[in-house]
């Protein structure tokens, strides 16, 4: 300190000192520090319609989507439980290179078949495979919400990406399980309809879309449900946390009696400290209601001793945090069954896409819907440069 005071002016060593100050600062928080987003657009929709056969098998059934940068492809599961063909998912090229998304701007490119221990397609009925991850070593975790009727349990399983065939089962805790009893366990098609793995490939998270029956009561009209959000460690492939996560109360425009679907139906992770975009989407009967929360896991409590929310005094439970992003009922779009959603390619400004995809249940009054959005991302270190007023690169 002494040589810069004798080489530098007493202003010169305040310009000096104080980044230095800063930047240590900046990194010693790095760690925590989140990624947030700022803003988001609306920059296109692609329908597929029901019916469109594609390699001798109908496409539809869209309920999780991941994006392959290496490839600028996009890989997304079908719950297709074998009716129409075995378990697989689909390989898309989705166009963003104008910046913004057309509606001849998705077209199918492959299909990948799952194969089971056997080498041998899933038997129908056998899977309700609704989740997909891609890793960075060429294979997809996808999870399946099984079927409690037929007493077949949810599963999370790593395939390849090239062959489908499957590599390794993740295992899940037992108060996930169905009994016969109906005492315990995920409630029929209300399951792990969520996956995303951290960007550092470190650690992957699920959740169930309603809670399970342990946990409470799904979701009913102005009632929300409480979900867990489970958390595996890909070092060892073992769950370590859990947290509650609780969806919001949809009230109807009209009271009725007939079918109310609500629940969260897919995570996606933005960093590696516990920062999610979550996709809750909820059926009345006479329309849908779809939002995107930002969520964090900061100073929510780990539950994952508690076998059953019933049991406690949930009010002295810390859930995850929560934020809504967008209503996308203020969007001037005809929605779908919207489930999945991932980061998508960069676009011509530099900016992120998202793209979120529909369910159309192979029903014909339903449509495969594809929307395109533009995030601004803000990143610890876009923030340390603002901090600085030093312009970043894109």
């Amino acid at each position: 300190m002494q040589l810069i005071k004798k080489l530098c002016k007493p202003s010169q060593i305040i310009c000096f000192i104080i980044p230095v100050i800063i930047i240590t600062l900046f990194f010693s928080n790095f760690a925590t520090a989140a990624v947030k987003i700022t803003d988001i657009d609306f920059i296109g929709e692609a329908i597929l319609p029901t019916g469109l056969s594609f390699q001798n098998t109908e496409l539809g059934g869209l309920s999780g989507i991941t994006y392959d940068a290496k490839s600028n492809l996009y890989y997304a599961i079908s719950d297709d439980r074998g009716q129409k063909a075995p378990a697989r998912f689909y390989t898309l090229k989705i166009d963003l290179s104008q910046g913004k998304l057309t509606k001849n701007g998705v077209v199918p490119v492959k299909i990948t078949t799952l194969l089971d221990v056997n080498n041998q397609t899933f038997k129908p009925n056998t899977t309700d495979t609704e989740g997909i991850a891609l890793t960075n070593q060429a294979t997809l975790f996808i999870s399946s919400e099984g079927d409690v009727q037929r007493f077949i349990n949810p599963f999370i399983q790593k395939f390849s990406l090239a062959s489908g065939q499957i590599i390794s089962t993740l295992p899940i805790p037992n108060k996930f399980l169905p009994n016969q009893k109906s005492l315990r366990g995920i409630r029929n098609n209300l399951a792990f309809e969520s996956l995303t793995i951290t960007p550092d490939n470190k650690t992957l998270f699920t959740a169930t879309e309603n809670a399970s029956i342990q946990d409470g009561a799904a979701a009913k009209p102005s009632r929300g449900t409480n979900c867990r959000i489970l958390q595996y460690n890909l070092a060892n492939n073992q769950p370590e946390q859990e947290f509650l996560y609780q969806t919001e109360p949809i009230t109807p425009l009209f009271n009725f009696t007939g079918r109310f679907d609500s629940g969260l139906t897919d995570l996606l992770a933005l960093d590696n400290q516990g920062h999610f975009l979550s996709l809750e989407r909820s059926f009345t009967g006479l329309g849908l209601a779809i939002s995107l929360f930002q969520v964090s896991l900061e100073n929510a409590d780990n539950i994952h001793k508690i076998d059953s929310l019933s049991t406690v005094d949930i009010t002295k439970i810390k859930p995850v945090k929560k934020k809504l992003l967008l209503d996308l009922q203020t969007l001037d779009v005809a929605l779908d069954n919207i489930e999945g959603l991932t980061l998508g390619a960069k676009l011509p400004d530099g900016q992120t896409s998202l793209i979120l995809v529909s369910d159309n249940n192979f029903n014909k009054l339903q449509r495969t819907q594809i929307l395109a959005f533009k995030l601004k991302l803000e990143s610890p270190l876009d923030r340390l440069l603002h901090l600085l007023r030093i312009p970043r690169n894109r």
